[in-house]
């Protein structure tokens, strides 16, 4: 008889255990219509937010960055920039590429923070686990498909950064672009940019996943503005360490019509290559701190308004 119900037990475990997939499968993935609109739509509209308030910023990063291009030699500081704009520019030009800048935000910004929930469920099926290295996966694909898709409205932002004189449009840039150098202009710099993506959402959401997990068990800080706020701070400064020579081998390709004078780039590996040698490793990290100065209020901007929109909306808390 012992035995009779041990097998049966046995038998009985198999399904148990499918039925429990199928469970989690269909709490993960299934989503009404208006549910996934609003999981986009608060990633879009946080990121968007904390871009327009930064976007000044960025100009004044994209310029440092293409400062002495193949040479070495003492670097203007930002606060020296920003003078240098305003005074030549006007206050204006600090925010050129913003239409693009603000388009991209939305999708780029849905994507980027909408897909990494997703992609952390399918982990936790996959892998039946969710630790940091499940995290840093899923926010590099996530960052990295995001990229690849909305590419060309970030060459279009800082082609526009970069010229104070173009007073027609984010449109008639584009089809500029377009017509002297071709579609595929439009996706320089794209390796580049979605190694910088991968490596940003990654480094920024799994850090601020884990940081938050981590504080809500050793402190006696629970869901709130304060466990956003040091959260998304500390995910700003490591996610900043680790981009900062992404981005600006990125802006150096997307830029490669204004640095012919060095020569063309043939890769992100050719760039970072010759940076190197005719500017040193400093080079790599010209524009770090304007990065940073953008990167970390952007990023503590983004996530405490995405978690008091997701809140609003009835989602979870990343």
């Amino acid at each position: 008889m012992p035995e009779g119900i041990n097998n049966g037990s046995s038998l009985q475990n198999p399904s148990n255990d499918s039925g429990e997939i199928r469970m989690k499968f269909n709490q993960n993935w299934y989503a009404s219509p208006s549910k996934v609109a609003s999981h986009f739509g608060t990633s879009g509209v946080a990121v968007a937010a904390a871009t327009g308030i930064t976007h000044p910023l960025d100009v004044l990063k994209v310029r440092l960055q293409m400062q002495l291009v193949g040479q070495r030699g003492p670097l203007i500081g930002m606060g020296q920039t920003f003078v240098e704009v305003v005074k030549k520019e006007g206050t204006r030009s600090l925010y050129l590429g913003l239409t693009p800048a603000l388009t991209r935000s939305v999708l780029y910004g849905g994507l980027r923070l909408g897909l990494y929930e997703p992609c952390k469920n399918f982990c936790e099926l996959a892998f039946e686990s969710t630790n940091i290295f499940m995290k840093i996966a899923s926010g590099a694909v996530s960052g990295a498909f995001a990229t690849l898709l909305t590419n060309p409205v970030e060459v279009l932002k800082v082609r526009l950064q970069m010229n104070p004189n173009a007073r027609r449009g984010a449109i008639s840039e584009l089809q500029k672009i377009v017509r002297k150098e071709g579609i595929t202009a439009l996706w320089k710099g794209v390796g580049p940019a979605m190694a910088r993506a991968g490596a940003l959402t990654a480094s920024q959401l799994a850090t601020y996943d884990e940081f938050k997990r981590v504080l809500i068990k050793r402190t006696p800080l629970e869901e709130g503005f304060y466990l956003h706020l040091m959260s998304s701070t500390v995910a700003g400064l490591v996610s900043t360490l680790i981009t900062a020579p992404m981005d600006m081998v990125k802006t150096r390709l997307m830029l490669q019509r204004e640095s012919m004078s060095d020569g063309a780039y043939k890769n992100g590996f050719h760039c970072t290559y010759k940076v190197l040698i005719t500017e040193g490793p400093r080079g790599l990290y010209k524009g770090g701190f304007a990065i940073f100065a953008r990167l970390g209020p952007q990023t503590t901007i983004t996530f405490i308004l995405c978690e008091k929109l997701r809140e609003i909306a009835g989602l979870k808390a990343i």
